[in-house]
């Protein structure tokens, strides 16, 4: 009698499972998404009624496989062309949803009880939104090519690409007990490299390559050539340390670029749709559903704010870049879920043993729930639209309405925006690095030296002081000249103040009335005094320098630059709330007592602007001195 290997019969059971669920999916206008994952949960071992999968092994090393066919496919879509070719009000409301979700999830799971760690992963798996879903609902509603499609599309391009370097991300963060700051710089270095590598031969080798053999090239040919490039890409990214599933994106963008892209979706397709089938149904298997009675209220904390969060911050977003109501409505109840990431980040956190196992079933239960909303979202918007404006104040109406027809971008206007994110970018990003690593270099070595000099209490304060005055050059650098929301704010507490203790005398409260008027012109770009905006923006520089150009080029420029220096903001309180956690308190009104006053520091102090500018101006001096000795060395030879 022959005999069966018990993958093929639990292939056999994932598949007619998956069959019926994504019927009944598309009978109720589902995703397909969730009928995989109530497969899994059918699959799993939870639920003895029915035959279970045995092999979880070897079915895990098929799940493993199709994460990379499922970021290959998205890397396919990505392309480098189309992340340059995202507009202002795409790349806006990514950031915003990236950053304040990312800040709300973590604060939401310290709330829970969680672990910094998890409370961080929880904070990345909620960030962002399924591009699977809303492709899949956006076919299924046939709106795929309404105009509020393509800025949803563009959101999401910035987003995948924030979750791959989170994946990248994530595992240090995970490790941070053990790593230091040497080891930080070393892996940005060897990512840097790597992404230089994968460019090269994005742009030359691979097209090259595949342009020499067109006459060769079948469809046969062609995915066997496409798969062994991704794979060989995935090998690439694990030899130098970096997860398998940004090798995939990364090769999946690179063949993006070439003239056989259509061929190559075509053909892989089939495969990307079984492997990450399997993958999602793998998901789904990990979920015990009683899970979803114990921890129905973190499930329903955390869909509650899936929902309100990403909903309000992408309608903030598109509206500060100049959309129109209805296109920003549209755009903001279609981004409400999760899904492949969060999948693939609390696999991530599982594996590295940081994750409670209870996280991974409420995580699943949160996409279930979003993905069965995402439709009626969808559907509800256009409804929800005509509501509003029926409630709205005729001139608020008016005033919203009159966004319908977008403001043109000049071409000089655009490099400046193009400019002002790239330098935005890579300020972060190098302050960040900075940042950090005073702190792992202080947890290092300036801790236990402070502490051993000064037990107790003392030499937590100590430790606390001496980190946030090496931090504090480059916390005001981050914060710049351009901070006009906490320059604003800073200011009516000031005269606010200051009209409280002479409310009394009438001089001087008409005088503070006045005063407030002004500050509040000034800050939102209503003062026709040119001079004194332009003095208030403009420093040493480039970053205030296009700060005070786009400023002063229109008026619907100066929302979009105010909420990104509030990102800012968020992230310099995100690192002196971190120093003080970890060196001093856990008391968290002792944290925002510390924390105000920092800031307010930051924000007054012009000594620190003036030590950084020293520092800044001494490096530039040392790469300007080496280039003039050669050039000297030049001009000498010549005179030869």
């Amino acid at each position: 009698m022959h005999s069966i290997h018990t993958l093929i019969v639990d292939l056999t059971l994932i598949t007619i499972y998956a069959g019926l669920t994504t019927l009944l999916c598309k009978k109720f206008r589902q995703p397909i998404v969730l009928g995989y994952v109530l497969a899994g949960i059918f699959a799993g071992p939870y639920l003895n009624f029915l035959p279970t999968v045995n092999d979880k092994v070897n079915l895990k090393i098929w799940a493993d496989i199709g994460v990379i066919f499922l970021l290959f496919g998205l890397g396919l879509e990505f392309s480098f062309k189309k992340m340059m070719n995202v507009g202002k009000a795409a790349m806006i409301t990514a950031n915003i949803n990236v950053l304040f979700m990312l800040f709300i999830g973590y604060s939401t799971g310290l709330l829970l009880g969680w672990s910094t760690v998890e409370s961080f992963f929880l904070g990345s798996m909620i960030s962002m939104s399924s591009t699977t879903i809303i492709i899949k609902a956006f076919e299924d509603l046939n709106i795929k090519k309404q105009k509020f499609t393509d800025l949803v599309f563009g959101v999401l391009v910035v987003e995948d690409l924030v979750g791959i370097l989170l994946l990248v991300l994530l595992p240090m963060i995970a490790v941070g007990s053990n790593i230091d700051g040497a080891q930080l710089l070393f892996s940005v270095a060897r990512l840097f490299f790597f992404l230089v590598l994968c460019f090269l031969i994005g742009i030359y080798l691979v097209p090259t390559f595949l342009d020499k053999i067109s006459n060769f090239l079948n469809d046969e040919m062609l995915l066997l050539i496409t798969i062994s490039m991704c794979f060989g890409m995935v090998l690439l990214a694990t030899y130098f340390g970096f997860s398998s599933a940004l090798g995939a994106f990364l090769m999946g963008s690179i063949l993006s670029e070439t003239q056989f892209i259509d061929k190559i979706e075509k053909n892989i397709q089939p495969l990307k749709d079984f492997f990450g089938a399997v993958f999602f149904v793998s998901v789904g298997m990990m979920v015990n559903p009683a899970m979803f009675v114990v921890y129905a209220k973190p499930i329903l904390l955390i869909t509650l704010i899936v929902v309100v969060g990403i909903t309000t911050l992408s309608f903030i977003g598109f509206m500060i870049s100049g959309q129109p109501l209805k296109t920003a409505l549209l755009g903001a109840f279609s981004l409400p879920q999760i899904g492949e990431f969060s999948f693939i980040i609390a696999s991530l956190g599982m594996s590295l043993k940081v994750l409670d196992a209870k996280i991974y079933p409420v995580i699943v239960a949160v996409c279930v729930i979003t993905t069965f909303l995402t439709p009626q979202l969808i559907k509800s918007a256009d409804p929800f639209y005509k509501k509003l404006m029926s409630f709205l104040p005729a001139k608020v109406a008016e005033s919203f309405n009159k966004n319908n027809q977008p403001v043109p971008v000049t071409p000089s206007e655009e490099r400046l925006w193009g400019g002002l994110f790239k330098n935005y970018s890579l300020r972060l990003i190098l302050f960040s690095v900075i940042l950090y690593s005073i702190i792992v270099i202080s947890s290092t070595f300036i801790q236990p030296f402070l502490h051993e000099l000064f037990p107790g209490i003392w030499g937590r304060i100590s430790t606390t002081v001496v980190t946030l005055l090496l931090m504090a050059p480059f916390l005001k650098a981050l914060i710049g000249w351009e901070a006009i929301l906490p320059g604003f704010i800073i200011g009516i507490f000031k005269y606010t103040f200051f009209w409280w203790r002479h409310k009394d005398k009438a001089e001087h409260k008409d005088g503070m009335v006045k005063k407030l008027e002004e500050h509040f012109d000034f800050c939102f770009g209503l003062s026709d005094n040119v001079e004194n905006v332009k003095n208030f923006f403009v420093s040493n520089s480039v970053l205030s320098k296009i700060y005070y150009k786009l400023w002063m080029a229109k008026k619907s420029n100066r929302l979009p630059l105010i909420m990104m220096t509030s990102l800012r903001l968020l992230i310099i309180c995100f690192f002196i709330v971190t120093v003080v956690h970890h060196f001093l308190t856990e008391n968290y009104k002792v944290i925002l007592l510390l924390l105000f006053g920092t800031v307010l520091v930051l924000f007054q102090s012009r000594w620190l602007l003036t030590q950084y500018m020293k520092m800044e101006s001494q490096f530039l001096t040392n790469l300007r001195g080496r280039k003039t000795e050669q050039e000297e060395e030049k001009i000498e030879t010549e005179k030869k």
